[in-house]
């Protein structure tokens, strides 16, 4: 990312951040302009933010693209970073799939124009066209239930099922406990599941 490496300055990269707690700190330096914390951030938060764009897009390139977008808007917006809210790791992931699934409806309906347009194409088997359409629909309508739901329940279900997170390590990237973990990811899961059902 060449907004990264700029602002490396003189391309020494400081230490990979371990710790929720070190990101944290550093993400609150980059807000007050420290370019180098900034790489920092870059460094332990994008691998992420790739592997969760990755699960929503299923598509590498694209993935790559939202991710940098991420990553640019995480320096020109850190400022607004609260760490007193929330982890840097957690604001950057709220920040990726956000971007990701504006992607993936940007996409939906790209291809629904394509669809419409080459509707009188009769070389592909109707019933082909027709489970690609009902996929697409499919996985349209859970990414908006999903959008729906509150950060509190929405989060912990993002991070378990696109970024492939155990509870222990959820729990760990919220700074909540295991419990009320798998409390918020039930409920999130069944109204994820009665808004899929109805379709609202």
């Amino acid at each position: 990312m060449d907004e990264r490496r700029d602002a490396a300055g003189d391309g020494a990269q400081p230490r990979r951040a371990g710790s929720g707690r070190e990101v944290d700190a550093l993400l609150t330096r980059a807000a007050a302009g420290d370019e180098r914390a900034f790489a920092g951030v870059y460094d332990a938060l994008a691998p992420s933010a790739m592997g969760l764009a990755c699960r929503v897009l299923r598509d590498e390139a694209q993935a790559e693209e939202v991710t940098q977008d991420v990553m640019v808007e995480v320096w020109r917006t850190a400022g607004r970073f609260r760490p007193e809210r929330g982890t840097a790791r957690n604001w950057v992931l709220t920040l990726t799939h956000r971007r990701a699934v504006d992607r993936v409806r940007s996409v939906a309906a790209g291809r629904a124009r394509e669809s419409r347009t080459g509707a009188l194409d009769l070389a592909r088997p109707f019933d082909t066209v027709a489970e690609e359409v009902v996929e697409r629909e499919e996985h349209r309508e859970v990414f908006h239930c999903l959008a729906g739901l509150a950060e509190h329940l929405r989060l912990p279900l993002v991070l378990a099922y696109y970024e492939g997170l155990t509870y222990a390590e959820v729990a760990d990237a919220l700074a909540t406990p295991v419990g009320t973990v798998k409390s918020r990811m039930r409920q999130g899961l069944r109204r994820l599941r009665e808004c899929v059902e109805t379709g609202s």
